[in-house]
């Protein structure tokens, strides 16, 4: 019995760790992101890999992000859209998510 209590706790903790990344990718999709985004390419935009490479290990790296996703930002990249617009769909805390979840990917 404490075996299988074991297992399923196990089961459960890695149910935990996988949920957050899909839910976020699936935010991603519902907000739009993927219109311009990709996650291993360039698009109109940098691929979410590239971001993540940009800013992994920077404090405050998802604030800042989330900060551009929600009132836009530009200059940093040279894509060919130029500026990223402004995301007014996406809230502060659903920013701050996809922010995570961007420098979550390697």
């Amino acid at each position: 019995m404490k075996f299988l209590s074991s297992i399923l706790a196990v089961a459960a903790l890695a149910a935990a760790s996988v949920t957050p990344a899909l839910a976020s990718q699936q935010l991603a999709q519902q907000k739009a992101c993927l219109a311009c985004h990709a996650v291993d390419k360039p698009m109109l935009g940098p691929s979410f890999k590239a971001v993540a490479d940009k800013y992994r290990g920077q404090k405050g790296a998802d604030a800042k992000l989330a900060q551009k996703i929600v009132k836009g930002g530009g200059g940093v990249w040279n894509m060919p859209m130029g500026a990223m617009p402004p995301q007014a769909q996406v809230k502060e805390a659903e920013a701050l998510q996809l922010a995570q979840w961007v420098l979550s990917l390697k």
